[in-house]
């Protein structure tokens, strides 16, 4: 028998589609990306963190609504423990934060903080 399982979409790819439907839904609205994860070399970690970059910050921020939005693959992802303790802090400093799992995920909640604030 012939495995044709779909392979998980990457957290990548349901950012990219997030701010797609973000900016088509609210095209007055600035939202940007956080460039914090990935696979670094030891040299440019250590220049990025000389620069401020510190772990566990959110993917996404939307400054006019104080919304940071953190990424995650619909099956299989998982907070970092410098994750959440940073939205924990975010959170007691007033700011929304809320975690996606998937696009989808992110958009019914994005809907939902809205309607919250409305």
């Amino acid at each position: 028998m012939v495995d044709i399982s779909l392979k998980p979409i990457s957290e990548h790819l349901e950012q990219a589609h997030l701010v797609m439907w973000f900016r088509r839904t609210y095209p007055d609205t600035l939202i940007f990306a956080i460039p914090n994860g990935g696979m670094r070399s030891k040299s440019q970690a250590m220049k990025l963190k000389v620069e401020g970059v510190v772990p566990g910050i959110p993917d996404l921020f939307v400054p006019e609504w104080k919304l940071w939005i953190e990424m995650k693959k619909v099956k299989g992802g998982k907070i970092s423990p410098e994750q959440q303790s940073m939205i924990d802090y975010l959170q007691s400093a007033g700011y929304s934060v809320i975690v996606g799992l998937g696009a989808e995920n992110a958009k019914a909640q994005i809907l939902e903080n809205r309607n919250a604030r409305a």
